[in-house]
């Protein structure tokens, strides 16, 4: 099932440059940052013979910033042996391990690998294979327990799938120190699919010399195999929340349905029940009665593992003719955005006045809150609408089709892609955005909240204007919109930051 605003990206394609190549961009890159900081000026006069990608060039820039040392690296951390079994009870990753070792180890012809699996914080839970490469890589701190992050250890696949998101390779002297160059490592990303959150990582690494690259799109294959397989397991427990819920929705007056943890929805009576709900970030208020975009005012009381969620009908909703089946609000059902109590209508009263506030200070975690008239409430958002939402807080103006589609891939003619993600978000949103241009309605404020460090603004972003956003607030010529102002302020335009 795929979960709606959740993005798919696909592995990268790209054919690596050679060991030789990659040595000279990193020599070079790291050159030309020793000569900007000595004379505070541009760069040396011979250009670089070539770039390294993104990806790699942005991981590069931000451990410059903080100071890496690419001979030495930074101090290591390691989990003790009591941790490291806690952690691998609760990552929920410790069923998968039987498919990984049979999709990745197990493959005749294949040349000697290490398979790594690391927890979303980077730590090392399991490393399997070949002996002797084993104790190669013990050489280098690679190893169960270490955290394999970039603060740490420098670029690498592991951080880097966690930081993107998506499979990465990090060939040779793409990783940032010395130490690691005769290693290439690749990586995939592992998210629940319940909740979209992240959870850990696949990682295979040999010697740069032999390692196919196949394996990227082999390391990919596994961790949808790994997703698959906790999808299977989160639909055993929606089935037995339903036995659950099933005799006591039959006892409730009137509309009410049960999701799990997450939002999904077990079971229904009276409403047509929407695949899933949108849950707030920030857990449930000790208040009896709580607002949700997509059902209006409703009464939430925990149940097993998950909740009994009661809309209250509303007062001023029209009675059904008779012979017609409505439910509480009117002829169209709860979420519909035309019905007198559906999310358009409700979202287009509270986006008068609406405060808006797009939280990316941890980066990977990205939230978005809103208070207005109507009520307030929060979630967490994919990688794709924040980058989306990012666009669109610092541009209040307004962007087409083909201008975000430039601004996220470089592409102006990949509008079907960056139409269908907005369709969705204006399906949660509502009245808080407009189209032609996609925009935000004049009347929200919005305020973006970014991390401390520039380099780690939606790390997980390619897009060429994040990428020029990060830089600009790197070098301080350009800033995020401040928070929205309290309710009777003024907003201030001139805080809004124009694209570059």
């Amino acid at each position: 099932m795929r979960q709606p605003g959740r993005q798919t990206r696909r592995p990268e394609r790209r054919t690596p440059q050679t060991a030789a190549e990659l040595a000279k961009v990193h020599e070079r890159a790291l050159a030309e940052a020793a000569a900007r900081a000595a004379a505070r000026d541009t760069t040396p006069d011979d250009a670089p013979l070539s770039q390294p990608r993104p990806e790699i060039g942005d991981s590069w820039e931000r451990l410059r910033r903080l100071g890496l040392d690419p001979d030495a690296g930074a101090a290591a951390v390691h989990l003790g042996p009591a941790e490291i079994e806690h952690r691998r009870r609760t990552s929920g990753l410790d069923p998968l391990l039987p498919v990984l070792r049979g999709t990745l180890l197990e493959q005749s012809g294949q040349p000697p690998l290490i398979l790594a699996i690391a927890d979303a914080d980077g730590h090392i839970l399991w490393q399997e294979g070949e002996r002797g490469l084993r104790r190669s890589a013990d050489r280098i701190g690679f190893l169960t327990g270490a955290r394999w992050i970039e603060e740490s250890v420098g670029t690498n696949g592991i951080a880097a799938a966690l930081r993107a998101q998506r499979p990465m390779q990090v060939h040779s002297a793409e990783h940032y120190l010395r130490s690691h160059h005769s290693w290439t490592c690749v990586a995939a990303p592992v998210h629940d699919p319940g909740t979209g959150r992240l959870i850990g990582a696949i990682n295979l690494s040999g010697p740069a010399h032999s390692v196919r690259p196949y394996l990227l799109q082999l390391t990919a294959t596994a961790a949808k195999l790994a997703e698959t397989e906790l999808r299977a397991r989160r639909l055993e427990s929606l089935h037995h929340l339903r036995t659950l819920a099933a005799p006591m929705l039959a006892r409730v007056n009137g509309p009410a349905l049960v999701v799990d943890a997450a939002g999904w929805t077990a079971a229904a009576a009276g409403l047509p029940p929407p695949a899933r709900l949108r849950l707030p970030a920030e857990g449930w208020s000790t208040a009896a009665v709580h607002w949700l975009p997509s059902l209006g005012e409703c009464v939430i009381e925990p149940l097993a593992d998950g909740w009994l969620v009661r809309p209250v009908p509303l007062r001023s909703a029209v009675p059904a003719p008779a012979g017609d089946h409505a439910g509480p609000h009117g002829p169209d059902g709860p979420g519909t955005p035309d019905g007198p109590g559906g999310l358009g209508g409700q979202l287009a009263e509270q986006a008068e006045g609406a405060r808006v506030r797009l939280d990316l200070r941890r980066p990977g975690s990205p939230a978005l809150s809103v208070h207005g008239a109507a009520g307030s409430w929060s979630h967490s958002l994919s990688p794709r609408h924040a980058e989306l939402l990012l666009l669109l807080a610092t541009e209040r103006n307004g962007l087409s089709a083909a201008q975000l589609a430039d601004a996220l891939f470089g592409d102006p003619a990949r509008t079907v892609t960056v139409r269908a993600e907005l369709s969705r978000l204006r399906r949660h949103l509502g009245g808080l955005l407009a189209h032609r241009p996609y925009r935000f309605a004049e009347s929200v404020l919005v305020g973006v909240a970014g991390p401390e460090d520039p380099y780690d603004l939606l790390p997980s972003s390619s897009g060429p204007a994040v990428r020029r956003l990060r830089a600009g607030l790197a070098g301080g010529t350009v800033r995020l919109p401040g928070p929205p102002p309290l309710p009777g302020a003024l907003a201030p335009r001139s805080g809004r930051l124009p694209l570059p």
